[in-house]
């Protein structure tokens, strides 16, 4: 469900929508890291000015945390790293 909604929300604000990567990593049954692979100019419109965009993607998925009792982290990476 919040893969899904993240590559949506992704998407949306891509100007290359169909390089949008996002890959979930359970470390254990509490937590979940959640990267989001983007192309190099893409990183820095899903990030947003002093990181608003990725805060307030944040506090969505927070609601997420206390309905699934689940942790999540979102890290953003571009295709070349």
């Amino acid at each position: 469900m919040v893969e899904k909604f993240i590559y949506t929300f992704a998407t949306l604000i891509a100007s290359k929508p169909d390089e949008i990567e996002v890959v979930r990593n359970d470390v254990d049954e509490s937590f979940s890291e959640i990267t989001i692979i983007a192309d190099k100019r893409d990183t820095g419109k899903l990030i947003g000015k002093e990181g608003k965009m990725i805060s307030a993607l944040k506090s969505v998925i927070s609601g997420c945390k206390a309905k699934e009792k689940r942790a999540y982290r979102i890290t953003i990476k571009s295709h070349e790293e």
